[in-house]
């Protein structure tokens, strides 16, 4: 709908790369406040949080790498680089990869998890802005809040067969605004209520994969398999990881419960002739 936000001299700013931008910065600020907040900044956390941002842009481009090479006659190098598309889940995926390798190469052993997950849902609040002004709307609904473009703008939104029509279509992406501005108003409150340190974002993380896995259902990507798109295919198995891993962590802690703890507390010998007829 909006594919270019402004011009600067003879350069057009791309809506989806500015905003885009923008999240990453300000999720870059939101991290760098909590660590000196909890006062673990220093070079080594810079280095992971490097290791996150370059992980996170490698596994963005790389999953969409494929789309790229099936489509374009003659691929290359730089096309890949510069006219392939990029993933959020991807991104994800390789910030997430790209932290952990940076903290093995750099000794860093503390959590990070609690620095990264408010960061993130707030990086994904803004940046999917930009995804919903220059990517595909959604699939047709009756629903009142539905939305339609005009026939100049269907012709700037790619693999979009409703726009042309005037068909009224969820708005998806705002619905992941909305689900992660609020996402990220959730763990900016629970930083440091909880008792196990790094859990933080394997919340935000199993929160984002089921809702995520519900919104394909109308965000009209390509159906893959039974229904289902790609990016569900691959949220299937994630969540059930991330699910696994609560359902361990609350096994552990009911585990760890004493077996005595409803018993009555031992009382002194002398007690227990207390208020007994003599």
């Amino acid at each position: 709908m909006l594919p270019y936000l402004f011009e600067i001299g003879p350069y057009r700013v791309p809506t989806h790369g500015f905003f885009v931008l923008l999240g990453s910065l300000a999720a870059t600020l939101v991290f760098l406040y909590e660590a000196r907040r909890q006062r673990l900044l220093d070079d080594r956390l810079l280095g992971v949080l490097f290791g996150a941002l370059l992980g996170g842009a490698i596994g963005a481009k790389l999953s969409t790498l494929w789309l790229y090479v099936q489509v374009a006659p003659e691929p290359s190098p730089l096309g890949m680089l510069l006219e392939g598309g990029k993933s959020i889940l991807g991104g994800l995926a390789g910030a997430y990869l790209g932290a952990i390798l940076a903290k093995r190469l750099l000794g860093y052993r503390l959590h990070t998890g609690d620095l990264f997950a408010p960061a993130v849902a707030l990086g994904m609040a803004i940046g999917r802005v930009g995804c919903f002004l220059t990517e595909q709307v959604g699939t047709p609904t009756r629903l009142p809040w539905g939305i339609s473009v005009s026939r100049a703008a269907a012709e700037h939104i790619p693999n979009c067969p409703y726009c042309a029509s005037g068909t009224r279509m969820h708005p998806s992406f705002l619905y992941e605004i909305a689900f992660h501005a609020a996402l990220f108003a959730y763990l900016w409150w629970m930083r440091g209520r909880l008792a196990l340190r790094g859990e933080l974002l394997k919340r935000y993380l199993l929160a984002y994969a089921l809702f995520r896995f519900a919104v394909e259902f109308v965000r009209g990507n390509e159906v893959v398999w039974q229904g289902l798109t790609r990016s569900q295919l691959f949220l299937i198995p994630s969540a059930l990881l991330l699910g696994l891993y609560f359902y361990r962590q609350w096994w552990r802690r009911s585990d760890r419960a004493p077996a005595f703890a409803a018993q009555p507390r031992p009382q002194p010998e002398s007690a227990k002739f207390r208020g007994m007829p003599q």
